[in-house]
């Protein structure tokens, strides 16, 4: 099993930045693959962006964020980021925090792709 907590999510004015964290424990050593994914009212959960472990390789990133969030990764304390910068009111979601499996190929970007979950952190951008 393996327990994904996020955090770092919150209110923030249009422009503004926020850092969100997903501490991974359990059994994280068969992890190769996490990723940022986001669900607001009535939509959806999407992907956000998406990291191979092994070589922190970050292959996916949605159109929508391209240029504006970064995917990263910190092994040593088994914690994956998202560095959110120009924050637009239409980022507003529930930001989960997912973790799978697998080779590198296929590219994992789909919510189905992933087995494991955190709780979800809200990020607010008003205008």
């Amino acid at each position: 099993q393996v327990h994904l907590v996020e955090s770092g999510g919150g209110s923030v004015q249009a422009g503004g930045s926020l850092r969100l964290s997903c501490a991974a424990s359990g059994s994280s050593y068969s992890i190769n693959w996490m990723g940022w994914f986001r669900q607001a009212p009535g939509k959806e959960r999407e992907g956000v962006a998406t990291i191979y472990t092994r070589n922190g390789r970050t292959p996916f990133n949605a159109d929508n964020v391209k240029g504006r969030f970064t995917i990263s990764q910190d092994n040593a304390k088994n914690t994956v980021y998202l560095q959110m910068n120009s924050l637009k009111p239409e980022d507003t979601a529930m930001y989960y925090c997912a973790a799978g499996g697998g080779g590198y190929y296929p590219i994992r970007f789909r919510p189905a792709d992933f087995g494991y979950w955190g709780q979800g952190t809200q990020v607010t951008v008003s205008a």
